[in-house]
């Protein structure tokens, strides 16, 4: 852990804030599955929270909930901080080979906490891509490398990759996994069984780490932008054309029966829909906080969570929303059994959500911030 005086109420100069509020609300979001919460919502007689809970689910196969989107969100949000690391650590002296020794050390680290989340849950050495540390660490430092190629350069990288991803599921030569968008009969599929040594192994697609790739690199474009001089209403009014193409096309390509969208394996379609969904999310918090300067102070609730974001992943990933549960559904179940099973179950889920969230604001209370 290392300390940091930048305060929330001064933000430091040329700080783009709805980049921090961004991180922590999906982080935030992430440690609220930990909870259960979402799966208690799901429960529900009451159609409109059924329905909340859902969309705070992953869609079965072929179609796109909310929470499908958050992934994405996450992957985006730290290629679109990538350029103002980078600034912040040349302003202070580091050299290009200082920054880039960094940036593998970091991609390194991402891959062996996301690898040793897998070990934890399987009580073995298995080496999958599935979970956000283990793509980040494959994704970042792409991003990282080509983050001072031209616009054009980058955005026909990740046609290139999301093209070659999709033949590959369509044409790649595997007997018994030759269905490209049927689960458990796709290349995804079949690399999943040869990692994993199992004749039926995950649904989620270690191959992901391939497409994903674009959503990093389009963080990292949007990153670059919002750093520009370019006016404000400039800013959001390109982010709004991206963000509205890369829609169409997702839709498009799965409307017209050419590649479904499908998370699991992240199809090309998924990550132009789940892509365009991010850049106009950015769009709104950049307009709302940095451009109109509203929720300001709401929005400190969240980029404290952002700021210690590897600490709560890796603390409810490794099972510490369990350990929160028994601290507190002894006192929910003594107060509110009254309203039945299911209040009883929420509110302990809330509970231990405000825990997490206390443990964040206490570190940064503290001005600790754990950092790779």
């Amino acid at each position: 852990m290392d300390s940091n005086t930048q305060i929330l109420n001064a933000p430091a100069a040329g700080r783009v804030t709805s980049i921090d509020f961004f991180r922590g609300f999906t982080m935030f979001l992430l440690a609220g599955e930990a909870t259960e919460l979402y799966g208690q919502l799901e429960k529900s007689h009451i159609g409109i929270i059924q329905f909340i809970g859902m969309e705070f689910s992953h869609h079965e196969w072929h179609g796109l909930h909310f929470w499908d989107l958050i992934q994405p969100f996450f992957m985006f949000i730290v290629g679109v901080a990538i350029p103002f690391a980078v600034a912040n650590r040349i302003k202070k002296g580091d050299s290009l080979n200082t920054i880039t020794k960094h940036a593998i050390k970091r991609s390194c680290l991402l891959l062996f906490l996301g690898w040793a989340l897998y070990f934890a849950d399987a009580g073995k050495l298995v080496f999958r891509f599935q979970n956000v540390l283990a793509q980040l660490s494959v994704t970042y430092l792409v991003a990282f490398f080509i983050r001072n190629k031209s616009f054009k350069f980058q955005i026909i990288f990740t046609l290139i990759i999301l093209l070659l991803i999709d033949l590959a599921y369509r044409f790649f030569p595997v007997e018994g996994f030759n269905h490209p968008w049927v689960n458990f009969e796709n290349l995804g599929a079949w690399l999943n069984n040869k990692i994993e040594g199992v004749d039926k192994a995950s649904e989620w697609a270690t191959l992901n780490f391939i497409s994903t790739t674009a959503h990093t690199v389009w963080g990292v474009l949007c990153g670059k932008l919002l750093m520009s001089d370019k006016p404000a209403a400039k800013k959001i009014q390109i982010l709004m054309i991206a963000g509205v193409s890369a829609l169409l096309i997702g839709y498009s390509l799965d409307g017209l029966n050419i590649t479904p969208i499908i998370k699991k394996i992240a199809t090309s379609s998924f990550v132009f829909a789940s892509g365009g969904w991010a850049i106009l999310a950015l769009c709104l918090c950049y307009w709302l906080i940095d451009v109109r300067k509203k929720f300001i102070s709401g929005s400190k609730i969240f980029i404290i969570v952002g700021m210690n974001s590897i600490f709560i992943y890796i603390f409810f990933s490794i099972g510490g929303a369990h350990l929160i549960r028994r601290m507190v559904a002894p006192f929910s179940n003594l107060l509110f059994t009254w309203g039945g099973e299911s209040t009883v179950e929420i509110i302990t889920s809330l509970g231990i959500w405000a825990a997490m969230w206390y443990m964040c604001f206490w570190l940064y209370k503290n001005k600790m911030f754990v950092k790779i």
